[in-house]
């Protein structure tokens, strides 16, 4: 665990909705921040009645309580990375970059739950614009799958090269480093492979496709927890999200039944 010069130890900070199965959201992020030997903290923005198979109601927590979660960590607790999560609204949005602005030696993972891999909206168009205009600019990292990087890009995304044009688009529009997760495209070949932008170079990363694995339910949530996790304790970006991806890919293969037809990373 990283201590800072003050003798502390150092913290991660999730910003996200609740999972009442335990398999994603802040659930996830806790469960992935205490394998890192991290002190989780949490902000939660909406509550969830959800399981594997869907989800059956959202209840979203008001702006200004979530501005007072905000507020009753950030300089208290001596948290070195944060991430946010799904959102919610547009107030939500605006609550949370107001308050994390300034806090810029805070490493910022922000991963824009707007839209699932199966392509299902999760965020509406105010909620998106919010997000474009104040949130991703103060990103260290943002996170898109293949479907939100198609909407924040505005193009057709099908290959490899097509990834990395979209990565240096956003790059160049939000100031932050880039991570597409084409993951889910790796459900017709063999290997799942991201594409990383960091403002200089591009970088791949690729891991064999899990055959049948037992849970991918929060593999998203996992990813970005996994990499505001490795920049805490002081790696780089491109050591970050390498060992979150390796991370996340033990985790599905390690997977495990805790219900009928309910699988959960490990």
């Amino acid at each position: 665990m990283r201590k800072t010069m003050d003798g502390m130890r150092s913290c991660c900070l999730t910003i996200a909705g609740s999972d009442s199965g335990g398999n994603a959201g802040v659930q996830a992020d806790l469960r992935t921040f205490h394998a890192y030997s991290l002190h989780g903290c949490t902000v939660f923005t909406a509550l969830t009645a959800q399981n594997p198979n869907g989800v059956y109601a959202i209840e979203q927590i008001p702006a200004d309580f979530v501005a007072a979660q905000l507020d009753a960590v950030l300089g208290t607790y001596k948290i070195a990375a944060l991430k946010t999560g799904m959102l919610g609204s547009a107030e939500v949005v605006y609550a949370v970059a107001e308050k994390i602005k300034g806090y810029g030696a805070i490493a910022k993972v922000v991963d824009p739950v707007m839209i699932a891999t199966s392509g299902a909206p999760l965020a509406g168009e105010e909620t998106r614009q919010a997000m474009e205009k104040v949130l991703l600019p103060l990103a260290t990292l943002i996170t898109p799958n293949i479907p939100e990087a198609e909407v924040l890009a505005g193009i057709q995304i099908r290959t490899l090269d097509d990834m990395r044009r979209a990565a240096k688009y956003l790059h160049g529009k939000f100031g932050a480093a880039v991570l597409i997760k084409g993951g889910h495209q790796a459900r017709n070949a063999s290997e799942a492979e991201d594409i990383l932008f960091d403002g200089v170079e591009y970088s791949s990363f690729v891991l064999p496709w899990i055959e049948k694995p037992v849970s991918t339910h929060g593999t998203g949530c996992t990813l970005s927890a996994a990499i505001a996790s490795e920049l805490a304790l002081g790696r780089s970006l491109k050591e970050a999200v390498k060992g979150a991806k390796e991370y996340v890919h033990k985790a599905i293969s390690n997977s495990y039944l805790v219900g009928v037809d309910c699988g959960v990373l490990k």
